[in-house]
């Protein structure tokens, strides 16, 4: 949904990453950087609407199980920029919101 975070679930998975601009972030409940970033992600949620962020909570039991299977993060959390489903940038850590933007207009200049 334009303009606002979405819960990434093996269910939307491969959905979500086919769009033209999508941001993952993984992350995990005792994670406080994780914490921390939820609110960058909804403020670039609404600011570039054309572009869709998901979040995969990694701790929720069954939630993302699939998800878990293809890919091993050793930091939380991680972002992850997609289009039509090829990953183009991967960043560990916690991406302040300007940084944030302006990967995302780096990586996806027609967002």
């Amino acid at each position: 949904m334009a303009g606002t975070v979405e819960n990434v679930t093996d269910e939307n998975y491969e959905e979500l990453k086919a769009a033209q601009a999508t941001v993952v972030a993984y992350g995990i409940a005792a994670c406080e950087p994780c914490a921390a970033y939820d609110p960058i992600l909804e403020e670039v949620a609404r600011k570039l609407p054309d572009v869709r962020v998901g979040k995969a909570k990694m701790h929720v039991p069954g939630r993302c199980r699939a998800i878990k299977k293809q890919h091993r993060f050793e930091t939380y959390p991680t972002t992850h920029l997609y289009s039509r489903g090829t990953l183009l940038l991967t960043r560990e850590g916690k991406v302040e919101e300007d940084e944030l933007i302006a990967l995302i207009k780096q990586y996806l200049p027609d967002s």
